[in-house]
């Protein structure tokens, strides 16, 4: 057993870090590169998770994971790269799906990974979160197409049990809404917020029910996440009638290898929490040092699947986009496959595209068409000119739009 996995289930005090300084193991020159990273984006960890890493070992996947990057502040990309703020339709309520609506129901995560897609709902000025969700519960209420309501943030889990089951419960409150997703890594950087909450449990029990379940969109990207504490806490969530899965992205330094994915699959499987989305990392601000390209990100994913059972390989490698989620379907010398698992137009729905392989490409917004890919991807793909890659050449070719 690596000394770096705690077996230790036992109620346990985990301690939040809010700076670099309260890292011993980190040395004081890397502290000093390191100050101006954390100054811009918002540093956070807990002191169980710190004790998994490696520290003698700079290229430790969970250090990537945790630890400011000199290389974040390269100028690259934007702070909102999915445009969630066109889809905000209320305080703290996103509406995207017909069947889904997201509630960010807290600001605070029980640590900050540096690829974050959302670290500007910690930067100081940023108020798109709120413990207050009775605006989005009206909004939810009066939709009566929404049968899917996602708790995310920030983490739920950091708010207190009483609070979160007080939010659960007001959600179940509304007819037309049969799931309750929390979408949380706290299972992973501190699993003692499941182990010392009976009450928590208790809660939860009661609010998945056989005909209305709750689940967990838990986040896990390395195996070694996967403490005796942590398949403790998920063990519990499940005995409690929780519905538990994964979703992670993929990302350099981390998970982007074969062998390391193979193993977080069979483990997942293993364990009751299967794989359900592997995502494409968004282009946000400051991620630049983490990302992996489509090409190399979908054999990585399907490598993996091959060598896994069914149930383990049952996840979709996905790019959140703006335009919807956008399923990497597949790869071959010349073509990209995609097709729209879930967008945010009804005309888009399971539209199938292709597009000629960039092995540069890290979004859809880098990519050329090589055929009809619909009006809402042609229009943006014009508007943020597929990164200069030669689309306004293909429109001209295809005649597709009146070029100005």
């Amino acid at each position: 057993m690596s000394k770096f996995v705690t077996q230790d289930t036992r109620p346990r005090k985990v301690r939040y870090l809010n700076s670099i300084e309260q890292l011993p193991s980190l040395p004081e020159d890397q502290k000093n590169e390191l100050r101006g990273v954390e100054k811009k984006y918002a540093f956070r960890l807990t002191d169980y998770y710190a004790d998994l890493i490696d520290w003698s070992d700079p290229e430790d996947p969970l250090r990537q994971l945790v630890i400011p990057r000199v290389e974040e502040l390269r100028e690259w990309g934007k702070l909102d790269a999915s445009n969630e703020r066109s889809i905000t339709v209320a305080r703290a309520t996103q509406h995207k799906y017909d069947d889904t609506a997201l509630l960010l129901c807290n600001e605070v995560c029980g640590a900050y990974c540096r690829y974050c897609f959302r670290k500007r709902l910690f930067m100081d000025d940023n108020d798109e979160a709120s413990l207050d969700v009775s605006e989005g519960l009206e909004y939810i209420r009066s939709r009566p197409e929404i049968t899917n309501v996602l708790l995310t943030g920030g983490d739920p889990l950091l708010m207190s049990p009483k609070k979160l089951l007080s939010t659960i419960e007001r959600v179940r409150e509304i007819d037309h809404v049969q799931i309750v997703r929390i979408g949380t890594k706290m299972t992973a950087f501190n699993p003692w917020t499941i182990l010392d909450h009976p009450e928590l449990l208790e809660g939860l029990s009661r609010f998945s029910t056989p005909e209305k379940r709750i689940y967990f969109m838990n986040h896990f990207d390395h195996p070694r996440e996967l403490t005796p504490p942590v398949i403790e806490a998920l063990d519990r969530l499940l005995r409690a009638g929780v519905i538990c899965v994964n979703q992670c992205p993929i990302i350099r330094g981390v998970n982007d290898d074969i062998d390391t994915l193979t193993t977080l699959f069979r483990k997942l499987s293993f364990i009751g929490v299967p794989p359900y989305y592997v995502f494409q990392g968004r282009p946000a601000e400051g991620n630049e040092p983490y990302k992996v390209t489509i090409s190399r990100g979908f054999e990585i994913f399907d490598m993996a699947r091959t060598r896994v059972s069914g149930l383990a390989a049952r996840a979709r490698m996905s790019m959140s986009h703006e335009l919807g989620k956008v399923e990497v379907v597949g790869m071959s010398r010349d073509y990209f496959y995609l097709r729209f698992h879930r967008s945010k137009y009804a005309e888009d729905r399971g539209r199938f595209m292709v597009f000629h392989r960039n092995d540069e490409a890290y979004w859809l917004d880098d990519l050329v068409p090589a055929g009809d890919v619909g009006p809402n991807v042609t229009r943006h793909l014009q508007k943020v000119g597929t990164r200069e890659n030669g689309f306004r050449e293909f429109l001209c070719r295809e005649r597709q739009v009146e070029l100005l």
